[in-house]
């Protein structure tokens, strides 16, 4: 039995982030959004106090992540994210107000998943959902060795 996707929603901006919740309910989705503010915040509940991001080995995460954090850089985060063994395997979802091409490069570069620039066009977004909540259902992740 798999465990339901946990979907950890970083975004500053709290008229962003309510829309975002209210279309991905719309869209039928239904687990559980846990949400940041912050980078900082984000972060510790990410990583654990040990930094190590055990906490969440044995956990289904989906991290939709704005880069324009008021006190950090979302590109650090997401940097962090996939160095992290634990958690390195988390699907990452950008959503942010940046289209500069190097810049979502460099996201891909590092592991983001999807890279969604704001304002959303969220029959799109709410369908990437749903597709990455799919995935996650049909698809076992092989345990972190470490």
């Amino acid at each position: 039995m798999s465990l339901p996707v946990k979907i950890i929603m970083i975004e500053d901006d709290e008229g962003h982030a309510r829309l975002i919740e209210r279309n991905i309910r719309r869209s039928g989705v239904n687990n559980e959004i846990v949400p940041f503010t912050n980078g900082t915040d984000a972060v510790r509940y990410l990583f654990g106090s040990d930094g190590s991001g055990a906490d969440h080995k044995d956990q289904a995460l989906l991290i939709l992540l704005d880069l324009n954090l008021p006190d950090m850089s979302g590109i650090d985060i997401l940097k962090r994210i996939k160095e992290t063994a634990y958690i390195k395997t988390t699907p990452v979802v950008v959503l942010t107000t940046t289209d500069d091409e190097q810049e979502i490069k460099r996201c891909y570069e590092l592991g983001c998943n999807v890279y969604v620039t704001k304002p959303v066009n969220y029959d799109n977004f709410a369908n990437a959902i749903r597709q990455l909540g799919l995935f996650f259902s049909v698809i076992k992740v092989p345990p972190v060795k470490i």
